[in-house]
């Protein structure tokens, strides 16, 4: 034949596509909006402090370059610059245990989306089911047949036509669509060779499967004669059908005809088996009209057996599972209803229904629907966007090259790596290298885990910075000597803060994590109370690390009958190694309480002797690592005269201990009233139940 060429390149349908992706410009993640923004702020902030700090020194009289060096120090402090190295660590982490769990993410800010996704849309073949179809029943002569019967002669011919019509192959290697690879091994079964079929009766011409049609026909020479096959959805076939193929006689079909067919058809679709229709006629000319019903075959394509596991999960972590398939409505909600998906047909919505709803429609529909059956990739697109029209976040599936435009609709778009297409996977944000719907849920929830490690990173390095800010800022507003030097401040946000932040980072997943319900869209990185959190132990730091300042002074004033007035405690620390002694003593309580503080915020609402159990020794390690530095700078002579610390004595740093760990303490004592009040609500909804 011959054919003309209308368009090339770009203006194709696979190119425009293809012009989409490339010119999709990556927006920014909500965290990655909120970062940026919390950086100009705290950069104000860090100006604000050098200029108050410089003004005060002037009113004060006091050192200007020392001041100056001290503002400078306070400024760092009060930006923790080590955050988005930490935050990207964090991501980089997660996504090395996403591969795993057979997730390749391509994009590491999609990391984040991913622990927020409310809604999961799903292809079913070959995700929620093993993509391994098989013939398991027919029905020709107005009659089913489970198993082979080489007598039957409409039978050996429904087979041998399947078997022709198909462009898949497993003579030489298996490869093709799985449910013509089904449809050649029941060929086999009759000793029907496609190979062999296609010497005898050659194949002169094609018209190929499409979602609109959902049909293919094939023209073949048969005995001197042109013989058209088409196999296809019956719902469509049967317009095309005039007559019928009963014990190899053809005749007229008639309305009684057709409702046994529609009614073998629907026992077939109730069995969840994929129903395919054929029907053939003489014809030299290839088109699909005037057909002759030859029979019907029935096709298991089992559910996956982690499947339903992985929705029961999404369903506790308040995450809808939709199913999206070609499937008849019928075979659609079987499958739904054996996953747990779905557990009325009036959650079922077909491509037809939909065609003619509006979008206010949907937007309606989809609030109760949960399978969509019969829907072409056209329809992926109006579903994501009415979904997203609601406040969901949607992550969507998808193979084909006509997935591309849902996956780039979605908040996440998650390609199949078997049998995803190379233009799929490039609209995608992550890739299922096994197509397993498992994988989703074991992905949603490494992205729950990696968004709450670094939520408690910030919270951890934050808190930490506004205690040195507050510490300093008091004694500088009460006219006290500095409790920290520029180069106690910058060893502490590298040492007690840096190496905790990663730890916390590589914290192992909440067990618990997939109970909790997805976070909103535009929810705020310190909602459910983390500003006052951030500040509350901000606050906790600060006294500590003031009291451990003022500790030997106190004593020595106690000791020696002096009032207790702020001029008595600037006189105290001009005594001979008092200053350089509470300094010393001020840096080692600050030091240490964050290494406590940062066990405290592996968990906020659970005991910090869970780590016991845990198998994240990083932890563990940062903490002894932190402990052991903060220590050897107060006992190894060249580095006591570099950080200009004391040398404490053993007292000392029980007395160091002591304060630095009110932190931890007020953590268990917070998780202890948690846990009572836990108890007392259950018994309540106990008593509501009885």
């Amino acid at each position: 034949g011959e054919g003309v060429v209308i368009k090339t390149g770009e203006e194709t349908e696979i190119g425009q596509i293809a012009k989409m992706i490339v010119s999709e410009n990556e927006q920014l993640t909500p965290l990655q909006k909120r970062l940026a923004e919390f950086s100009k702020l705290l950069g104000i902030i860090a100006i604000v402090i050098i200029a108050a700090i410089f003004a005060i020194s002037l009113f004060q009289k006091r050192d200007l370059l020392e001041m100056f060096m001290t503002g400078i120090s306070l400024a760092v402090a009060a930006v923790p610059e080590g955050l988005p190295a930490v935050v990207t660590i964090v991501l980089a982490l997660g996504v090395q245990r996403m591969v795993k769990v057979n997730t390749i993410v391509k994009r590491l800010p999609s990391v984040e989306t991913l622990g927020s996704v409310s809604v999961v849309c799903s292809d079913k073949t070959g995700t929620l089911t093993e993509n391994k179809m098989s013939v398991v029943s027919s029905y020709v002569d107005e009659q089913f047949f489970d198993e082979v019967d080489f007598k039957n002669e409409s039978l050996n011919f429904l087979t041998k036509g399947l078997a022709l019509c198909t462009n898949a192959s497993i003579d030489e290697g298996i490869y093709g669509d799985p449910t013509e690879i089904a449809l050649l091994d029941y060929a086999k079964l009759y000793g029907l060779s496609k190979s062999e079929l296609e010497k005898t009766y050659p194949r002169q011409n094609e018209l190929p499967f499409d979602s609109k049609r959902k049909m293919m026909s094939t023209q073949h020479l048969i005995n001197d004669e042109l013989i058209v096959f088409t196999k296809g959805a019956l719902d469509h076939l049967l317009k095309k059908i005039t007559h019928i193929l009963i014990n190899n006689q053809t005749r007229k079909i008639t309305k009684e005809d057709i409702k046994r067919i529609n009614e073998a058809n629907m026992k077939m679709t109730l069995q969840a088996l994929r129903v395919l229709a054929l029907a053939y006629k003489s014809s030299n000319q290839l088109s699909e009209d005037n057909l002759v019903f030859v029979g019907l075959v029935g096709m298991k394509d089992p559910a996956r057996f982690e499947a339903k596991p992985a929705v029961e999960k999404f369903k506790m972590a308040g995450i809808k599972t939709i199913m999206i398939t070609g499937d008849h409505k019928h075979t659609a909600f079987a499958i739904a209803k054996e996953l747990n998906i779905a557990s009325d047909i009036s959650e079922v919505v077909t491509g037809e229904e939909l065609a003619i709803m509006d979008f206010l429609r949907l937007q309606e529909v989809v609030k109760t629907a949960r399978v969509f059956a019969r829907v072409s990739p056209e329809n992926k697109v109006d579903i994501v966007k009415a979904f997203k029209a609601n406040g969901e976040i949607v992550a969507m599936t998808g193979d084909g090259v006509n997935d591309a435009p849902s996956l780039m609709s979605a908040d996440i778009g998650i390609a199949m790596g078997i049998t995803g297409t190379d233009v799929a996977k490039e609209a995608s944000d992550m890739v299922l290298s096994d197509d397993n719907f498992a994988s989703i849920e074991k992905a949603v929830e490494e992205g729950r885990s990696i968004y709450a490690n670094v939520k408690k990173t910030i919270y951890f390095l934050l808190s930490s910075n506004i205690g040195e800010v507050i510490s300093m800022f008091v004694a500088i507003i009460l006219r006290l000597p500095l409790p920290l030097i520029a180069r106690h401040i910058l060893w502490v946000n590298l040492v007690t803060d840096g190496f905790p932040a990663i730890a916390l980072g590589a914290d192992e997943k909440d067990p618990h994590i997939m109970l909790e319900k997805p976070r909103a869209k535009d929810e705020s990185l310190f909602a459910r109370g983390g500003f006052a959190l951030i500040l509350f132990y901000g606050i906790v730091i600060a006294f500590i690390t003031i009291i451990g300042f003022l500790l030997f002074p106190a004593i020595h004033i106690v000791e020696n009958g002096f009032s207790f007035t702020l001029s008595t405690f600037k006189e105290v620390y001009k005594l001979e190694g008092m200053l350089r002694l509470s300094q010393s003593m001020a840096f080692s309580v600050l030091g240490v309480s964050q290494l406590f503080h940062m066990l405290g915020m592996v968990n906020t609402k659970r005991s910090v002797f869970r780590l016991f159990k845990s198998k994240n020794y990083l932890i563990l390690i940062s903490f002894i690592f932190g402990l052991g530095m903060q220590i050897l700078i107060t006992e190894v002579a060249f580095l006591e005269n570099f950080f200009i610390t004391a040398n404490l004595t053993f007292i000392e740093w029980l007395y160091i201990v002591a304060l630095a760990i009110i932190p931890l303490v007020i953590h268990e004592i917070i998780v202890f009233f948690l846990f009572i009040k836990g108890k007392i609500q259950k018994r309540k909804n106990k008593l509501v139940l009885q």
